[in-house]
């Protein structure tokens, strides 16, 4: 028998409680603090109940990781600015010999070449199904294994492994030697 509050909202909690261990393994391997891990879920959970258009999402899982991509986003550019208010003025001479020595120099040119590639790729990775592009990115920058993967996505490890080859072969294309 539905509860009062109804089936619709019995299938959501259900779906969040699945997601709930998942969510929280994501980002303890990635903040290493329990407490933040389970604030962070909690918002991930808050962030996707606000979806105006929740019924409409296709795969919840894939967008509840996107969420969650976006809540460590945000958390890393919280950090960036606390720690340049808290920069500390060294020397600027021990600045100069040590960044000779020990780092290669990055011209404007160099930079602005750098920045104009990341765009390349962002767009070719735009490209792709949102279902791919996650998969590719959880793998290749996140160092997701596959089968945990597999797991998240409730897919087997050989349709991971076929989606992660159809990206690196869609890059690949975009990228080959006549791309540069």
């Amino acid at each position: 028998m539905a509860s009062a509050a109804g089936p619709e909202t019995e299938r959501l909690e259900s779906q969040l409680e699945s997601l709930r261990t998942p969510l929280m393994r994501f980002f303890l391997r990635r903040v290493r603090d329990a407490a933040e891990a389970q604030d962070l879920t909690q918002e991930a959970f808050v962030r996707l109940l606000a979806t105006a258009d929740r019924d409409r999402i296709a795969d919840p899982k894939a967008f509840v990781f996107q969420i969650a991509l976006n809540l460590l986003a945000d958390r890393s550019r919280k950090a960036q600015r606390r720690n340049a208010a808290q920069t500390v003025l060294i020397d600027p001479h021990l600045v100069s010999e040590v960044t000779h020595e020990f780092v290669e120099e990055f011209t404007p040119e160099r930079v602005l070449m750098g920045r104009t590639e990341v765009e390349r790729v962002v767009a070719a990775l735009g490209e792709l199904s949102l279902r791919t592009r996650d998969i590719y990115l959880l793998h290749r920058l996140e160092n997701m294994k596959q089968a945990r993967i597999a797991e998240l996505f409730g897919i087997s490890r050989s349709t991971v492994e076929k989606e992660v080859m159809k990206a690196s072969m869609h890059l690949a294309r975009r990228f080959g030697a006549k791309g540069r």
